[in-house]
């Protein structure tokens, strides 16, 4: 009888933290800046796949990828090997003043995947999230002549001056750092789980839409509104899908008044939902198409590099007008055109089926499920949702209020076991591992998280 290997679990070999890890992050606390968070003790050495290696020899299971950015995990070597190459050439020239063709064909890739017959798209590179989102606000001011932005209350669209007006998910990301960017409304999010504006799962949507009517009946004239900006599925706000259908009648309601439309895919744009970009998931139900994406974190599986696309009516700014010293910096340019490979099945990574964006359908579609099925042996699970690789888990109270003591305590348990994670929103902790997550892996994750789980009981 044949034996099968037992699959990779979790090494820990000290105490969390390690010496070298305690020893490490008490320098840390010494010398770098009183803003970072370090909410667990864990300093990375190195990196393989799926698996992170602290400096004392500790391997856990990543099931987070550094927020939604290790696309293609740590180290793969169609990544290391294309920033090898590139590296060897020249690492910096500024895509500002002179055009590389590494960055153009990136270009071409990137807009492949949303431009429809007669709709072409361009492509304005930056090196963050925060970046791309402040590009595509000055953009929409400059298209439109007008002033005014909309975005939602549990966003995330960065910590930068204009990123962060936009964001509405803490108010620590906005404490004593006013005057923020005028000219900015936000609106509820339509979550199914707790629908705003004593709505229903099934309408939270359409009452949202009255709302943004009524704001433009009331106090914010429509036709000075520049651009609406949302998250398709929200994530530092707590991993949220909303309901069939929102998208598109936002979409009406921004072209009866001539507004931009914004979708940020920072963090769950590039495969992360098993589809390029998460809007993509809804196309079926009546798809719908914006004016400007904004891209970041899953571009080049770790490497600094974002992407503002926007169609090419809309990209009316004059030259000169905006522009970035490291924006599409090659290097990371390199790393993107080999991720793509991966998402695309240009390359295939091997036991992840014909590309990674099937693969984090697949994976996450076994993830959701076997996390559905635990909501019936641990009732302080309120809510499991997403997409592919793009899932968050709500912890709640048994009155049903948001429990993030809790999930804190869970979230550590989970740690302590070994399996890196992350929180988001108020009690929820998201599940975003690098796309080559196997269904073995991902099983492996999940024992971890049903004993952390247990123990709480």
């Amino acid at each position: 009888m044949t034996t099968l290997p037992k699959p990779r679990q979790p090494e820990l070999k000290t105490s969390l933290p390690g010496p070298k890890t305690a020893a490490i992050m008490a320098r840390d606390a010494q010398h770098l800046s009183t803003s970072y968070m370090r909410p667990y003790p864990f300093v990375p050495d190195q990196g393989e796949g799926v698996w992170l290696t602290d400096v004392d020899g500790n391997t856990m299971l990543d099931f987070f990828a550094g927020i939604a950015v290790s696309t293609t995990g740590h180290a793969h070597p169609h990544v290391v090997k294309a920033v090898q190459e590139q590296i060897t050439r020249f690492a910096h020239v500024c895509l500002t003043d002179y055009p590389q063709e590494i960055t153009t064909s990136l270009a071409e890739r990137m807009v492949k995947h949303v431009e429809k017959p007669g709709e072409k798209w361009r492509v304005f590179f930056g090196n963050s999230g925060a970046e791309a989102v402040e590009a595509a606000v000055k953009l929409a001011r400059n298209h439109t002549g007008r002033s005014h932005i909309i975005s939602t209350l549990g966003s995330f669209h960065g910590r930068t001056y204009g990123a962060i007006t936009l964001t509405g998910s803490k108010t620590k990301y906005k404490r004593g750092f006013g005057p923020l960017l005028p000219n900015v409304s936000h609106v509820p999010y339509p979550n199914p789980f707790r629908p705003p504006l004593g709505s229903t799962p099934q309408f939270c949507g359409d009452a949202v839409l009255a709302h943004v009517k009524n704001l433009f009946q009331t106090v914010l004239p429509p036709d000075e509104v520049a651009a609406f900006i949302i998250e398709p599925m929200q994530g530092e706000g707590g991993y949220i899908v909303p309901p069939m259908g929102f998208l598109k009648k936002l979409r009406g309601l921004c072209d009866q008044h001539g507004i931009l439309l914004i979708f940020d895919e920072v963090q769950a744009g590039m495969g992360r939902t098993g589809k390029m970009y998460s809007f993509q998931q809804f196309e079926e139900y009546g798809g719908v198409q914006p004016d400007i994406i904004t891209v970041a974190k899953g571009i080049a599986s770790g490497l600094p590099i974002s992407a503002m696309l926007a169609k090419e009516s809309v990209m009316t700014w004059p030259v000169g007008s905006h522009g970035s010293t490291f924006g599409g910096n090659p290097v990371a340019a390199a790393a993107a055109h080999a991720t793509l490979d991966l998402l695309e099945g240009v390359v295939k990574h091997p036991g992840c089926g014909d590309s990674l964006m099937e693969n984090a359908a697949s994976v996450g579609e076994f993830i959701l499920t076997e996390l559905k099925g635990m909501q019936a042996e641990f009732p302080f699970i309120g809510d499991v949702r997403g997409q592919g690789l793009f899932i968050g888990l709500e912890f709640v109270k048994p009155d049903g209020s948001p429990d993030g003591k809790l999930r804190d305590a869970a979230s550590m348990a989970m740690f302590e076991r070994g399996l890196l994670n992350l929180d988001c929103g108020e009690a929820v902790i998201r599940i975003s591992p690098p796309l080559i997550l196997t269904r073995e892996e991902a099983a492996t994750g999940l024992e971890i998280m049903r004993d952390a789980l247990r123990a709480l009981k």
